[in-house]
């Protein structure tokens, strides 16, 4: 067989055109152990860059491989808990691989496709495989892919989620198909009991690194904020905060199930508030291509279910039904407060609080990521006290501490009757069916044009999914705010140029009667 020239400084280059000048401090530690051959675990706050420290050596070492004459084979495998992070750490890996791409190539099975349709990119043997540990086992199971006498590498990202997904035996029964000897990497936010646990199965005498004593960033980087309030100032704050624009950016808005995703959109669209929805019950084309859009500036509000159900193991039998006439499925590899790479987020919202402290630090870790700040701000309802006690004790002695959130509820009072307006107009029946229009729609945009967009891939921009979906009755008068509404202390801020003009009329007033002010110059008038 004839060697093939390959130049691992190709991936440098590749490094330079991402605009990474200077590694962040888990590259700094990790990248040096990895390219030695340790096994890590290595613990850093989200945002910190971990996806790179090991995508990184695992793309150098297939490139250092291919300097000798060898067989095409899979060397490296990356276990995700999510069929979102699958695609974005294969989007990593292609953009870090973008001039030797030929030489390392990159296969994500982590999505819903049949398996005999994954087959054939199996077949190829890619040097990087990427999938959820009960999509890649059974893949192995129905000899699609064979890795026992070819893996090098096993990468665990979100590693303190794999268990909590429901893996533990997929993981288990993978392990079996896995040679004696490779190099493992074991990557995660938090270090909890499940992680000590895959330590013990996967690394043999591990370098561990733990970075960055906080898991979020500090103060002066990440505000976070609590406010108590109960069902029905929740919704009223989060239209006040929203219309009035107090809330600026881009704003990830958590809720704690699909419900009360379509529940809180159809709240929004009362007043002319446009958000998109992100859900497990949403097909995976349709949630990465939001994602993107979201990153790309298309949208300002995303509601996200952070169901936490789905990390219930005994809970996931249930959820998936061959009777479509049924409960629409949800997907049990679905995750967007973890892990995901939503870029420039300014704001995190918890409309409702998250039930685990660890959840807390993947929601709030999608903001204030690398040197961006951010903003943190939950809703306290009176049964959710407990639990915020339980993550202000996980964060003390770090410099990440919730403060309260001094808003005058006073003085948004005159704003309750149209949130209650609003509030009678989202019915049970109304958010069912906003819930299968959406579905819906989504399934259309995700499967029948999946091929025209391949073609077109222009148009997939103009597809937009944060569109009214209107099966509660809107009232037009809720889109607007008379002003008589707003509150003193907001109006310079709600409505800068009416009061720009307000404050110039005054002027003009107080102005000798001689002056007279036209459109672009002040002329004197002779009496």
């Amino acid at each position: 067989m004839r060697t093939r020239t390959v130049k691992p400084h190709q991936q440098g280059i590749a490094v330079a055109d991402l605009g990474w000048s200077q590694p962040t401090l888990i590259q700094e530690k990790a990248i040096p152990l990895a390219l030695e051959g340790k096994d890590l675990l290595a613990r850093a706050r989200t945002g910190s860059g971990k996806t790179a420290a090991y995508a990184v050596p695992v793309a150098q070492r297939i490139l250092t491989s291919k300097q000798s004459v060898r067989e095409q084979d899979v060397r490296a495998l990356i276990l995700v808990p999510t069929k979102e992070l699958g695609r974005q750490v294969q989007a990593m890996m292609k953009q870090l691989t973008a001039y030797c791409s030929r030489d390392v190539r990159v296969a994500d099975i982590s999505g819903k496709a049949d398996l005999s349709a994954q087959r054939p990119i199996l077949m190829e043997k890619p040097d990087v495989v990427v999938g959820t540990p009960s999509r890649v086992l059974a893949h192995l199971n129905a000899q699609n892919l064979v890795l026992h006498s070819s893996l090098e590498m096993l990468v665990v990202d979100e590693a303190d989620l794999l268990f909590s997904f429901g893996f533990e035996a997929d993981l288990k029964n993978l392990l079996c198909h896995l040679p004696k000897i490779y190099q493992s990497f074991l990557m995660s936010a938090t270090l909890s009991e499940d992680v000590q646990a895959l330590k013990e199965l996967l690394l043999h005498n591990p370098v561990i690194l733990k970075l960055q004593g906080s898991q979020l960033p500090d103060s002066s980087q990440l505000q976070q904020y609590s406010i108590n309030c109960e069902e029905e100032d929740k919704f009223l704050l989060i239209y006040t905060l929203l219309k009035l624009r107090l809330v600026q950016g881009k704003t990830l808005v958590f809720v704690g199930a699909v419900e009360r995703c379509y529940r809180l959109k159809l709240f929004l669209e009362q007043f002319g508030i446009p958000a998109c929805v992100l859900n497990s019950e949403l097909p995976v084309q349709s949630r990465c291509h939001i994602i993107t859009q979201f990153n790309q500036g298309f949208y300002d509000y995303i509601i996200a279910a952070d169901e936490q159900s789905l990390a219930d193991p005994s809970a996931a039998p249930q959820m998936i039904t061959q009777n479509t006439n049924k409960k629409q499925a949800k997907d049990k590899e679905y995750g967007v407060s973890r892990g995901v790479d939503f870029q420039n987020v300014a704001n995190v919202i918890n409309f409702d609080f998250p039930t685990t402290v660890e959840s807390y630090i993947h929601r709030v870790g999608r903001t204030a990521r690398a040197d961006n700040p951010g903003t943190a701000l939950s809703f306290i309802s009176h049964t959710e006290l407990g639990l915020l006690s339980e993550v202000e004790e996980a964060l003390i002695g770090a410099d990440s501490v919730l403060k309260p959130y001094k808003f005058k509820m006073e003085e948004i009072e005159g704003f309750r009757y149209r949130c209650r307006d609003a509030m009678r107009s989202v019915t049970k029946q109304a958010v069912k069916e906003a819930r299968l229009k959406e579905i819906k729609q989504e399934l259309l945009n995700s499967e029948k044009l999946k091929t025209y967009f391949e073609d077109n891939p222009r148009d997939l921009q103009l597809l937009r999914h944060d569109k009214d979906l209107h099966p509660a009755v809107v009232k037009p008068h809720l889109k607007n705010i008379p002003e008589y509404l707003v509150p003193e202390t907001l109006r310079d801020v709600v409505n800068p140029l009416v009061s720009r003009k307000r404050r110039r009329m005054k002027k003009e007033k107080s102005k000798p009667e001689g002056v007279v002010k036209t459109s672009f110059k002040v002329r004197l008038c002779s009496n």
